[in-house]
């Protein structure tokens, strides 16, 4: 199983529209590299749900339900989606700030290429940030 990351604005689509809907196609990407990161991902793989500009956290988990297909809304043919279903809400969000603040996440793709909407994440990067959810709870 691989892991990932997946941005979106919440004020256009956010977790809670995800829970809602229970399903969702994953389209309207257009960077070369995020869209081969799209044709990567296979059914079962997981991904931190984003939300991007507003708020700037991982705020959730989500699953690949169906992977790599036309994206319905390319006239062109060239780019790809995938359809993602809920998980688990994190313990917490994990901001951008706490990841760059973060010894262990200095590699990680969201922080040495913030402009990309999907990105792969590493198993320990993917522990850490759980980690970090977990830490501020238990702080509080």
């Amino acid at each position: 199983m691989a892991l990932w990351l997946l941005k979106s604005e919440p004020d256009v689509y956010s977790w809670e529209d995800l829970v809602r809907d229970g399903e969702t196609v994953w389209d309207g990407v257009r960077n070369a590299q995020a869209a081969a990161n799209l044709k990567a991902m296979a059914v079962g793989d997981e991904a931190f749900f984003y939300h991007s500009n507003i708020g700037k956290a991982a705020v959730a988990i989500c699953r690949v339900t169906e992977p790599a297909f036309p994206d319905p809304t390319d006239p062109t043919g060239k780019w790809v989606a995938v359809k993602v279903a809920p998980v688990k809400p994190l313990a917490r969000p994990v901001t951008l700030a706490e990841m760059k603040a973060e010894p262990a996440l200095g590699q990680f793709q969201l922080i040495r290429q913030s402009r990309l909407s999907v990105v792969p994440v590493r198993p320990a990067e993917w522990a850490r940030i759980l980690d970090l959810a977990k830490e501020a709870t238990r702080a509080s």
